[in-house]
């Protein structure tokens, strides 16, 4: 019988008496000029930019629950076949080498992890997942099957990071004692109620899709008027409830501020002190309770053991206008963004010393390219840490920063044991590191 053989498996090795002989690892390899076969998961917002930046490479397949979205990407790839759910695409694809996942922060684990599971290396938006169960797992699934992964930020490859971290590591700052990170996030309503009643889904919305492994609940389109979400300062007033954008407010969707920023700020102190899990979250001050929204702003603190000391540094993280006082940054009038490195010898960041204050710092840390370039060349190069963000690092990190919103969930004050991966002072907090999967979307 003539059996066909899927280009991938073609490409993986050669088929001997049945057997597969595979190169060593469990990439295949590439030929100078050969394209990545690359299934787009998530074409709209974040997914648009995404898509451009792995435009030289072969996009095979396109899906979005939004059929605006993905007919304004079929313009822009026609041969591509498209999609509303991702798993179909995952069951039906046999030639993809890889996706990128760039949908709501909900879905982001439920497709990558289907898609590493088939051998399929993978790029992922931030925030990496949206509990800390996913993050785990994401970490763990990605060094198993040896995959070239990337979670979407380019910062921990930025030159200022990564010079950063060299400073600090030469000791110029002394004992790192505290660092402080601050956003003008959130960008969208937060700290509400949902609204009620029910609007009837627009026709180019799968809302099944969209809710994926959420529990179900009814469309609201938008706001009701007079609601005070509309006395909002721009840009964080949106009429719209759930869709595009605004789903990061929710609980059940997004991640919050946190989510959203911390992991393109936190890597200067993360990597810098090889951090791992802090040890306790407190909450420092918050607007309100987390009920299905998160807060309006919040200022939160995470205590990080030091590796090879007996020290903690104190990881500070405000949102929503708040800011760390204008003594410590040394500024009159703090701006809504930015960080600083307090050490025993000085501090580094917004007000104080740059990164760029010590020329004489040795360059002992690798510099890394564009952060597209870099997964596609870890692909094609089957070196899974050629990415400045791979999943095995980016799934410890994105832990931690996690741990924040159970804090706000539970309103009080957590402590984590990473090792025994339970929550030790607040029993009921344990339930937030996961989330009741609705059949079908289950990891």
């Amino acid at each position: 019988m003539n059996r066909r053989i899927s280009r991938r498996v073609c490409l993986k090795g050669i088929v001997v008496a049945g057997v597969v002989i595979a190169p060593s690892g469990s990439a295949r390899s590439y030929s100078a000029n050969e394209k990545v076969n690359i299934g787009i998961i998530g074409a709209g917002g974040r997914g648009s930019a995404n898509t451009q930046g792995v435009a030289r490479e072969n996009i095979v397949t396109l899906c979005d629950v939004d059929r605006g979205h993905l007919a304004a990407a079929a313009r822009r790839f026609p041969s591509a076949k498209t999609y509303t759910d991702f798993r179909k695409l995952l069951d039906e694809e046999k030639s993809l080498d890889a996706v990128v996942v760039s949908t709501p922060d909900h879905t982001h684990a439920v497709a990558s992890i289907r898609a590493m599971r088939r051998g399929l290396h993978c790029f992922c938006e931030k925030p990496l997942t949206h509990n800390v169960r996913e993050a785990r797992l994401m970490a763990e699934v990605a060094v198993e099957k040896k995959l070239s992964t990337h979670m979407g930020t380019g910062s921990r490859g930025d030159e200022s990071t990564v010079r950063t971290v060299e400073i600090i590591r030469a000791g110029e700052l002394g004992e790192v004692t505290e660092a402080h990170f601050w956003t003008n996030r959130p960008i969208w309503p937060q700290g509400f109620d949902r609204p009620p009643g029910e609007d009837p889904v627009p026709e180019n919305l799968d809302w099944e899709g969209f809710i994926g492994p959420a529990a179900m609940r009814p469309f609201k389109g938008r706001w009701p008027q007079g609601h005070p979400v509309y006395q909002l300062p721009p840009p964080q007033r949106h009429a719209n409830v759930y869709h595009p954008f605004v789903w990061r407010g929710w609980w059940d969707f997004g991640t919050g501020a946190l989510g959203d920023i911390a992991p393109h700020m936190w890597s200067s102190i993360y990597w810098g002190l090889d951090l791992k899990a802090p040890r306790s979250v407190e909450i420092v001050d918050v607007s309100g309770p987390v009920t299905e929204m998160f807060p309006a702003w919040s200022i939160l603190k995470f205590n990080f053991p030091v590796p090879g000391t007996d020290r903690m540094v104190a990881v500070y993280w405000y949102d929503g206008g708040k800011t760390p006082s204008p003594d410590l940054v040394r500024m009159q009038n703090v701006p809504d963004g930015g960080w600083i490195i307090v050490g025993t010898k000085g501090i580094l960041g917004m007000g104080n010393k740059s990164p760029n204050a010590f020329p004489n710092i040795p360059r002992t840390l690798r510099r890394y390219g564009d952060m597209y370039e870099e997964w596609l060349a870890g692909i094609k190069s089957s070196d899974p840490e050629r990415p400045s963000c791979p999943f095995s690092y980016a799934g410890p990190l994105t832990e931690a920063y996690l741990l924040g919103n159970i804090a706000l969930k539970v309103g009080q004050t957590i402590e984590w044991d990473a090792e025994a991966f339970r929550i030790t002072n607040c029993p009921e907090a344990n339930q937030y590191l996961t989330r009741e999967y609705r059949k079908g979307w289950e990891l």
